[in-house]
């Protein structure tokens, strides 16, 4: 059974960063590909970003592009998402998933394993 664990969420001000953090437990880590993905109050889950399974390949959602930046440590079993520039707008709950592929993209049916979520709130 693979289990996801999200934390670094938190309260920041405008124009700042977070750092969130996604460790999975279970074997073959290496072998799939990791997305985060965001849910805001009264909207639908949306993709944010993704990485290969060695985190060679990136691929972001437009309103995230050179803001964020996804990477991974498989020897920790560990995936990053380094938020900066934060806006108002990227207030919501963050989930890393887990897809069943070695590349993925931005559609939820993708992924296979999700994470419970981490709250990410900031301010203007």
């Amino acid at each position: 059974q693979v289990q996801l664990v999200e934390s670094g969420g938190g309260l920041v001000q405008a124009g700042g960063s977070l750092r969130l953090s996604c460790t999975a437990s279970g074997r073959a880590f290496s072998t799939y590909a990791v997305g985060w993905f965001r849910q805001a109050p009264g909207k639908e889950r949306e993709f944010v970003a993704v990485a290969s399974a060695s985190g060679g390949s990136t691929y972001y959602a437009d309103s995230v592009k050179g803001r964020f930046t996804i990477s991974r440590d498989n020897a920790k079993n560990t995936v990053y998402l380094q938020m900066n520039s934060l806006k108002p707008e990227d207030t919501a709950v963050y989930y890393c998933a887990r897809a069943s592929t070695y590349y993925s993209g931005s559609r939820l049916y993708e992924y296979d394993y999700w994470g419970q979520g981490t709250q990410v709130t900031v301010s203007s």
